[in-house]
């Protein structure tokens, strides 16, 4: 299947953006569609196959697991982020969908042929592999000595701006892409911890539960406030 870029969700903010269009439709044609139902694997510790790609639609969790079988979330993955071999092999890792998912795969050869070709999209990988890299050591950095509360504030915060199309605002409605089971294993906490405070954050009307991954940003300022 042919990538539609004059439809893709991401053409704006995705790394292949700076490249002009006759260049994009070229990149375009090494590429496929691929679709992913949540608990999918894009990718899997050990796999030999070498391949890279840019997500269009969904998250993606990058996960390790102890000798006790205990999960690891060590980086999620939002829209336009590149995931793949060429900077930082994946092959200790499991990238998995988090919900349904839609992305633009690429071979290794086709994307590092790609590269030599075009410079500015080399630049523009490793701009994003520099934020990526950023991102993960602030959701790692959610544990470090805070509390149940401000954990999941910074954490609520996190998913909107990463679901914002603008750099500077956050999103005033999203979904939360992670189960609350997840929530807890990433930020270190319990299930019921993470329940209790999203209460009483929508109980403080800074934010309003729709559903059961649903997120309305009554008050952004003070969310912040509470994760500063």
């Amino acid at each position: 299947m042919s990538l539609a870029c004059a439809s893709c969700p991401v053409r704006d903010s995705a790394a292949c953006s700076v490249l002009e269009h006759e260049e994009r439709e070229a990149l375009a044609r090494a590429g496929r569609t691929r679709f992913l139902k949540r608990g999918e694997t894009l990718f899997r510790a050990g796999d030999t196959e070498t391949s890279c790609a840019t997500l269009l639609t969904g998250a993606l969790k990058v996960t390790s697991y102890a000798d006790d079988g205990t999960e690891r979330i060590l980086a999620l993955i939002h829209p336009s982020g590149f995931v793949g071999e060429l900077f930082r092999p994946f092959s200790d890792y499991d990238v998995v969908a988090l919900g349904d998912c839609e992305l633009c795969v690429f071979s290794q050869r086709d994307m590092e042929s790609a590269l030599k070709q075009y410079p500015a999209l080399t630049e523009a990988l490793f701009r994003r592999a520099q934020e990526d890299l950023h991102n993960s050591r602030e959701l790692l950095a959610l544990t470090a000595n805070r509390s149940a509360k401000d954990r999941v504030s910074a954490f609520i915060m996190s998913l909107a701006h990463a679901a914002s199309n603008s750099p500077c605002h956050p999103s005033s409605a999203f979904d939360m892409p992670l189960t609350r089971g997840e929530i807890a294993n990433l930020l270190g906490l319990t299930i019921e911890t993470v329940s209790r405070q999203l209460s009483a954050l929508e109980k403080d009307g800074i934010i309003l539960r729709k559903g059961s991954r649903g997120i309305e940003l009554l008050d952004p300022a003070r969310l912040h406030l509470v994760n500063d």
